[in-house]
């Protein structure tokens, strides 16, 4: 089974990940301009009838396709929701630091909505459920506990990172050279 392919407009900006038939029909359009990374996975196709042999296509783990994305997504911030939250947080309770499967760890907004909060990345934080009931529609200081990381907004490679389950070496050495510096990033006490 071939992974996700990491695609990236012509100036090397990563875009999305794309299923390989998606990757083939790039290939056979002439639209991919230059690839990256060292994976490089080998599609069979069709018998010919003139000279009885199988075509094939090789597709690397990154492409660069013709065209630039419209807007710089760069500068858009990635919809916000539970999978990728609890992942950037690595699932791990921000009040508590105890580790936690996604079915027992809940969305906490740090200012809570009916203070004002808004339901964005630097207002949440991946919390177990006992936390967030102990919380309640309270602020950390007004409930007695501790907030002990910072939250952030990831960029867009941060975000595909996030978005996808099973990237390969190459795919992941590409995109964390994108991501933000580590100082800007999730900061545990």
């Amino acid at each position: 089974m071939i992974p996700l392919i990491l695609r990236l407009d012509i100036t090397g900006t990563p875009t999305a990940w794309i299923p390989w038939q998606e990757a083939v029909v790039l290939y056979v359009k002439e639209m991919v301009t230059w690839t990256a990374g060292n994976t490089v996975f080998r599609v069979r196709g069709g018998i010919s009838r003139l000279t009885g042999k199988q075509s094939h296509l090789e597709l690397s783990s990154i492409i660069a396709c013709k065209g630039k994305i419209a807007h710089h997504k760069y500068e858009v911030v990635p919809p916000l929701n539970n999978r990728e939250l609890f992942h950037r947080d690595h699932y791990r309770c921000l009040y508590c630091m105890g580790a936690f499967r996604d079915s027992q760890l809940t969305r906490d907004h740090i200012i809570p909505r009916c203070q004002g909060g808004g339901d964005t990345w630097t207002n949440v934080v991946t919390a177990c459920r006992s936390c967030n009931q102990k919380k309640d529609g309270r602020t950390p200081e007004q409930a007695g506990i501790t907030l002990l990381a910072v939250p952030y907004v990831p960029n867009y490679a941060e975000w595909l990172v996030l978005k996808n389950r099973r990237i390969l070496e190459d795919q992941m050495e590409f995109l964390e050279s994108r991501f933000h510096r580590r100082e800007e990033r999730l900061i545990f006490s």
